[in-house]
C-alpha cells in the first residue's frame, strides 16, 4: 500500500495561479527563492541532459525589458493595447524567473522530450512558490519567441529559446475559482 502525503495532494487539487497584474512587493529575496529554484530543478529529465537553464531578472532586469518589448511589439505589428499589455509584465513585475530551453544534441533523447522537460520545469517552479506561500504566474506572450529580443535583451543563444517566465510575489487579492476541466470529457478508461 502506498504511503500517502494528503497535505501534498490537496494542495495539487486547489492550486491557482495568481494573475501577474495582482503580484506586488515584497518578492522573495535569494534565501526564499533558493528552496523554490532547487524544487524546480528536480524536474523529470530523461538523460539527465538538464535541457534548460534558469534566469533570475529582479526589478531593474525587468524594467529593461519592457523597451524591448515594445520594440518587438511594433516590428510585428501589434497594436497599441497588446504592446501595452505585453510591456506591462516588464514594467510591473518585481521578480521573474525565465525558463530557458536549452536542448542538447542526442542520438537517444528526442528534443520534442527536452521540451516537455523545459514545461515542466515552469510547472514545477509555479508549484514551488505557490506551495511557498508566494503568488505566481506563468507567463510567456508574443514576445517570448522573438529572436531578437531574447538575444538581445536575455543573451540566448540561437537554439534555445524562453519556455516560460514565472512571476513571483505577494498576491494582493485572491481571484476566484475558474472553470476547470470536465473530467468526464477529457478522460478515458481503458483496460485489456
Amino acid at each position: 500500500m502506498p504511503d500517502p502525503n494528503p497535505a501534498a495532494l490537496e494542495f495539487l487539487l486547489t492550486r491557482r495561479s495568481r494573475p501577474q497584474k495582482t503580484l506586488i512587493d515584497p518578492v522573495p529575496d535569494r534565501d526564499a527563492l533558493t528552496p523554490i529554484l532547487q524544487a524546480a530543478l528536480r524536474t523529470p529529465d530523461h538523460g539527465k541532459l538538464e535541457p534548460w537553464r534558469l534566469m533570475v531578472l529582479d526589478r531593474t532586469a525587468l524594467a529593461a525589458l519592457a523597451p524591448l518589448a515594445r520594440e518587438c511589439g511594433a516590428r510585428l505589428g501589434k497594436d497599441q493595447a497588446d504592446i501595452d499589455k505585453g510591456a506591462l509584465q516588464f514594467e510591473t513585475s518585481g521578480l521573474a524567473v525565465v525558463v530557458v530551453e536549452s536542448p542538447v544534441l542526442s542520438e537517444k533523447i528526442p528534443a520534442i522530450e527536452q521540451t516537455y522537460s523545459a514545461g515542466a520545469v515552469c510547472l514545477a517552479l509555479l508549484n514551488a512558490a505557490l506551495a511557498a506561500g508566494w503568488g505566481a504566474n506563468w507567463l510567456s506572450g508574443w514576445a517570448s519567441p522573438d529572436r531578437t529580443g531574447v538575444e538581445t535583451g536575455l543573451g540566448l543563444t540561437p537554439h534555445e529559446r524562453v519556455a516560460g517566465l514565472i512571476h513571483i510575489g505577494t498576491e494582493k487579492a485572491t481571484p476566484p475559482e475558474r472553470p476547470r476541466p470536465d473530467m468526464e470529457g477529457k478522460v478515458t478508461w481503458h483496460s485489456a
